[in-house]
């Protein structure tokens, strides 16, 4: 049964400043990192979020979660390809930084490359608020923070 995880919070903690590391496509059918999926599918629920990232578990892996309109799913190993010219601001918050938001500039449009949690391929194009969290997901996995990208940003 999945658990709940911990939380890696503050916008100086090494591991979220870091940049992940790919998972072999061998290792994504593991015991450990098919737990660790459900394990961060359950945590973004109860912690109320849209997408968790990996790093803000203590894990170092390309890998984060993402809830949309077809249900969870799991992105590992994943590349933005392109990014739209046009970009639109947007309130953004974060998990690792409770209480805290930000406007962000992101691209309107992304197309992504990702493993899914069976190990297959797929290549996806998201528009608007889905792309936003891709790109913000994305971001933590290549050590960034949204605050990184925020004109500015306040406590609530």
């Amino acid at each position: 049964m999945p658990q709940n995880l911990p939380l890696t919070r503050g916008k100086d903690h090494p591991i979220l400043r870091a940049k992940s590391k790919n998972i072999s496509t061998a290792d994504i059918a593991s015991e450990e990192i098919q737990t660790l999926i459900a394990d961060m599918k359950k945590t973004m629920h109860h912690e109320r979020g849209v997408g968790l990232a990996a790093p803000q578990i203590g894990e170092n892996l390309r890998l984060f979660t993402v809830a949309t309109k077809d249900g969870d799913k799991a992105f590992l190993n994943p590349k933005i390809l392109w990014r739209s010219i046009g970009k639109e601001d947007g309130e953004e918050g974060c998990l690792s930084l409770p209480g805290w938001w930000g406007a962000v500039k992101r691209s309107k449009n992304v197309r992504m490359s990702y493993y899914d949690e069976k190990g297959k391929k797929h290549t996806i194009k998201a528009k608007g608020f889905f792309a936003r969290v891709l790109q913000h997901e994305y971001d933590h996995i290549e050590g960034g923070l949204y605050i990184d990208r925020a004109d500015e940003y306040h406590e609530e």
